[in-house]
Parts: structure tokens; sequence; C-alpha cells
């Protein structure tokens, strides 16, 4: 073969094998992603009640005399449990969930919900069985929903490459009632304010890929006469506020964090807008719905 047709054959298997390399790459199925309910653990204040009783009674009698005896006793016991109690606030996900179809080339998988484990006795049982026994019921280790390295292990995500694992960590509802000034009319504001951090966990290797804490929040506005007119809220409207902002705040810091991790900025559509915002466009704010009542 001479030394140009070698040299031309060379060529074209680097680049036959280039494109060959880039097919494989980009051929690569999407990664799949399980999205988490929020996390949440609260105080619980439980009142209990538990006793015992017991009595024996005899009589005797003969041809001169009768006789009767009776005595009782009992244990109680009443007091205040207090205990953390573990569980998943299942809504404000669905939202991130439909950002990461619109906005992504991942794939989402539907994750197990969290496994409390089984219904442990109440505070009143373990008193009436010290009581009866004398001996106190050993407590029994129960799933934690924030170990979320324990449910990846346990099969929770079976199927999932990553978890996007939510942890509730502040949820407030405030109602305001302002004076307006300058006319007998007062505003009446029903927010809802919502924090959660975020972390994307590999189920293979439990690295961490991203981890943010997201904010979303959400108001109903009604402005009242002086006639003492009573509007409730419209919750329905401001659990969705709260829920589509929540999602972009996501959505918005995953795609900056994963956009410098360069196998995963690949998934992420370029120019993607968010939704409802044309494409080059900023996300404008929610604007605020006032309901006027006269």
């Amino acid at each position: 073969m001479k030394p140009s047709t070698k040299r031309d054959f060379l060529l074209t298997l680097l680049t036959v094998s280039g494109l060959g390399l880039t097919t494989a790459v980009w051929a690569q199925p999407a990664p799949k992603i399980a999205v988490t309910d929020l996390a949440y653990t609260r105080a619980v204040a439980q009142y209990f009640e538990a006793g015992t009783y017991s009595e024996k009674a005899s009589l005797n009698a003969n041809r001169h005399s009768v006789s009767a005896s009776y005595s009782g006793s009992g244990t109680y016991v009443a007091g205040t449990h207090s205990y953390m109690e573990q569980r998943e606030l299942r809504s404000f996900t669905n939202d991130i969930k439909g950002q990461l179809i619109q906005g992504t080339t991942f794939r989402l998988v539907q994750g197990k919900s969290f496994d409390a484990g089984d219904p442990q006795p109440t505070k009143a049982e373990q008193a009436l069985q010290q009581i009866q026994t004398g001996k106190m019921s050993k407590p029994v280790r129960q799933p934690e929903v924030h170990d979320v390295i324990a449910r990846i292990k346990k099969g929770e995500f079976s199927g999932a490459d990553y978890v996007l694992f939510g942890q509730l960590s502040s949820i407030e509802f405030r109602d305001q009632v302002t004076p307006i000034q300058g006319t007998s009319s007062t505003s009446h504001q029903f927010l809802l304010d919502l924090l959660a951090d975020f972390s994307l966990i590999n189920t293979k290797t439990l690295e961490i890929k991203a981890a943010f804490s997201a904010q979303g929040n959400g108001n109903d506005t009604k402005l009242l006469s002086s006639r003492g007119d009573i509007v409730p809220p419209n919750r329905a409207k401001v659990m969705r506020e709260t829920s589509q902002s929540l999602s972009r705040n996501v959505y918005e810091q995953l795609a900056a964090q994963l956009g410098m991790d360069a196998p995963m900025s690949q998934r992420l559509r370029t120019g993607q807008p968010l939704v409802g915002t044309p494409a080059g466009q900023p996300q404008p704010a929610p604007a605020d719905q006032v309901q006027i009542l006269r």
C-alpha cells in the first residue's frame, strides 16, 4: 500500500471510529431519577391512662356467727407521652417532576412511599403491660425517614440511577389583615411559605451530585370593605402557587449545579425555558390576584 493511500486509510478509520464513539456516547440511555415526597418529622404529645384493679371477698358462716371480709387494690398511671413522628408530605413534588420531564432528558421512575415499619403499641398499652408483668417493653427501632442511604439499600427506589431527596425545613401559613391607609377598607392576605432541602444522590456510589435549598410561596389577597365582610381564603390557589414556585426554584438550582458536570449537563436541554416562559426571557414573578369586595 502506498504511503498516501495508507495515510488516507488511517484518517478514514479514525474518522469512522470517532463517529462511532460519538454515537455510542449519545446512544447511552438517559439516567433514571426518582423524586421523593418531602420528608419531615414533628413533635407529637399523647395523653394516656392505664390501670388495673383486683378485689377479694370472703364469707364465713356457722350456727353461731356470720363473718365477711372484702379487700381491693389497684394501680393507676396517667401522663403525657411525647415522641417524634416521621412522615412524608405528599404534596408539592408533582410540579418538580413536571419540570424535570419538560426541561431535561432524564427519565423519571416512581419510588416507594416511606415504610415506617410495623405499628407499635401505644404508650397506654406499654404502661398496662408494665403494671401487669412488672417488665417494660423494649422499644423497637423504627426506620428513619431522613435516612435516605438506608432507604436506597432497602430498595425503596429500585430501578433509579439517582434519587432527588427532599426534606421539609419550614412550612408556615400566615393570615394577615392590614388596614389600607386613607380608606375604610382592609387588605386580607393568606400566605404560605415553604422551604425544603434537596440532594441528588447516585444510588450506586451514594455520591451527592447536587445539594441546595429551595423556596416556594403563594398568596391569596382580598380587599374587604368596612361592612365586616368575611371571605374564606382560597387555600387551593395558595398551595398551587407554592408548588409551582418551588418547582421553578428546584429546576433552576439543579440546572445551575449540574451544568458544571459534563456527563449530567448533557441531559439538560439547552435553552429549555421554564413552564410558561418564552426562551431567552427571565421568569416573571407571579402576579398577585386580588379579589375586591365592595
